[in-house]
C-alpha cells in the first residue's frame, strides 16, 4: 500500500470532505448487529468518527502514523498503524468493514483475503470514494483542465480506479445494489484551494518542479467563483457494498 498522505496530514484533516448520512442510512439496516466495525485506510478518521456514533467499538487502521496523529478522537475508536493486507485482528471479528477513498492504494487481492478472514459470516463490506466535484460549469472546467492537463502526468496509476468508479477493483463478495448518493458541502473559496492542495498529484508536481501548480489556476478560479461567499460543492459518491462469506 502506498502512503501519499503523510506529508500534509493537517491539511488533509482540515480540507477533505466528510461523508454523508445517506451512506450509513443504507448500510446499517443490512447489518445483523452493530458490535465492531473496521475502518481500513482510515486516514484522519473521518468515517471512523461517524461509525463510532452507532457501533460499540471501531478499529481504525492506516499505514500513515502521521495521519493517525491528526485523527478524530472518540472513546470507542482504537487507532493502529497496520497495513490493509495483514492485520493483527482475530478471525471473524467484524460486523462491518469500510474503506473510504483508499482501496485503490491497496494490494486488493491480499486485502480481500484479509476481509474474508476477519469479517464475520454475513458481515458487510463497503468501499466508498468520490470523484471530481461539481460547483458551476465555469469553475468545473478550470478544475478539470487542471486535473487532466496541468497535473495529469503526476497522478499515480492507481488513480484510474477512482475515474472508473471502482468498477475494475476485484470485489469477490455478494454485491448489493446501492443508491446514487451525492455529498453536498457548503464551501468558501479558501476551502476549495485547501482541498486542491491535498491532491496527491499536486504534491508530486511540487516535488518535481519546486512550485505549487495550484498557483497557476488560483486567479482564474477566484474570478469564476465571483463575489459569492459560499457555494455548493457536490461530490458524486462511489459506493460498492457486498456481503462477506
Amino acid at each position: 500500500m502506498k502512503d501519499n498522505f503523510s506529508v500534509s496530514p493537517a491539511q488533509y484533516a482540515k480540507y477533505r470532505p466528510d461523508y454523508p448520512q445517506a451512506i450509513f442510512d443504507f448500510l446499517y439496516p443490512l447489518l445483523n448487529e452493530k458490535g465492531i466495525a473496521w475502518d481500513c485506510g482510515t486516514g484522519n478518521g473521518q468515517l471512523a468518527q461517524e461509525l463510532s456514533k452507532d457501533f460499540e467499538q471501531v478499529e481504525a487502521t492506516d499505514i500513515s502514523e502521521q495521519q493517525l496523529k491528526y485523527a478524530f478522537q472518540a472513546g470507542n475508536i482504537r487507532y493502529s498503524a497496520q497495513p490493509a493486507e495483514q492485520t493483527t485482528f482475530a478471525d471473524d471479528s467484524f460486523d462491518l468493514i469500510t474503506v473510504a477513498q483508499a482501496v485503490h492504494w491497496f494490494d486488493v487481492d491480499k486485502f480481500n483475503a484479509e476481509v474474508k478472514r476477519v469479517g464475520k459470516p454475513n458481515s458487510i463490506i463497503a468501499i466508498i470514494g468520490y470523484g471530481l466535484n461539481n460547483i458551476t460549469p465555469e469553475i468545473d472546467d478550470i478544475i478539470r483542465e487542471f486535473y487532466k492537463n496541468i497535473i495529469g502526468e503526476y497522478w499515480d496509476g492507481e488513480n484510474k480506479h477512482i475515474e472508473n468508479k471502482y468498477q475494475q477493483i476485484p470485489f469477490p463478495y455478494r454485491e448489493l445494489e446501492t443508491p446514487e448518493i451525492n455529498n453536498i458541502k457548503l464551501w468558501k473559496f479558501e476551502h476549495l484551494i485547501g482541498y486542491l492542495n491535498t491532491w496527491s498529484a499536486v504534491q508530486h508536481f511540487i516535488d518535481k518542479n519546486n512550485y505549487n501548480p495550484v498557483s497557476q489556476i488560483e486567479d482564474d478560479l477566484r474570478a469564476a467563483w465571483g463575489s459569492v461567499e459560499v457555494r455548493r460543492v457536490i461530490f458524486p459518491i462511489i459506493f460498492r457494498v457486498g456481503r462477506v462469506k
